[in-house]
C-alpha cells in the first residue's frame, strides 16, 4: 500500500529540489530530444540544427546583417561566424562588407542556398508527424516558449 505524504511547507521546498520538478532539467532533455529528432531530417539537405537556424532566418530576408541574424537568433556574432563560414563553404551563403559600412557584415543566400528552402519546406511537417504532434500543439508549445524566452529577457530586479 502506498501512503501519500502530507505536503508541508517545509516538505514543498524539499520537493522542489527533485530533478523531476526542475524546469531547467525539463527544458534540456526536451531540447536535446527534439533536435535529436531534427537531426536525421536535416542531414538530408545538408545542413546542421544551427546551420538550419539561420537558413530559416535568411529564407526570411537577405541580406541581412551578421548582427540582425545574430539578434533574429538570439546568438552571440562570434558564435554565429563558424556556421556562417561552413554554410559558405558549402555554396549557400556568401559574406561580405556592405558599400559605406565596412565594419558591417551581409550574409547573402546564393542561388543554392534559396534552392535549398523548396526542399525545407517538408522539414515542419516531418517533424510534427515525428512527435506526433498537430500544429496547434506546436502553437500552443511555441507560444508558451516564446514567453519563457522573453521572462528571461527581462531584467532580474523587474516585478513580476
Amino acid at each position: 500500500m502506498t501512503t501519500v505524504r502530507e505536503i508541508t511547507p517545509e516538505t514543498a521546498n524539499d520537493d522542489d529540489l527533485l530533478l523531476e520538478h526542475q524546469l531547467c532539467f525539463a527544458l534540456t532533455v526536451a531540447s536535446r530530444s527534439v533536435v535529436g529528432v531534427y537531426k536525421p531530417v536535416l542531414e538530408r539537405l545538408g545542413l546542421t540544427h544551427p546551420q538550419y537556424l539561420v537558413m530559416l532566418a535568411l529564407w526570411e530576408r537577405s541580406p541581412r546583417t551578421l548582427k540582425d541574424v545574430s539578434e533574429a537568433l538570439l546568438h552571440e556574432p562570434a558564435t554565429l561566424s563558424p556556421i556562417l563560414r561552413r554554410l559558405e563553404d558549402a555554396g549557400l551563403v556568401t559574406r561580405g562588407r556592405i558599400p559605406g559600412n565596412e565594419r558591417a557584415l551581409a550574409i547573402t543566400l546564393t542561388e543554392a542556398g534559396t534552392a535549398l528552402r523548396q526542399q525545407a519546406t517538408a522539414v515542419p511537417g516531418t517533424i510534427m508527424e515525428r512527435l506526433h504532434l498537430s500544429r496547434e500543439e506546436v502553437a500552443s508549445l511555441h507560444k508558451a516558449m516564446t514567453g519563457l524566452i522573453a521572462a528571461t529577457q527581462l531584467p532580474a530586479d523587474a516585478p513580476a
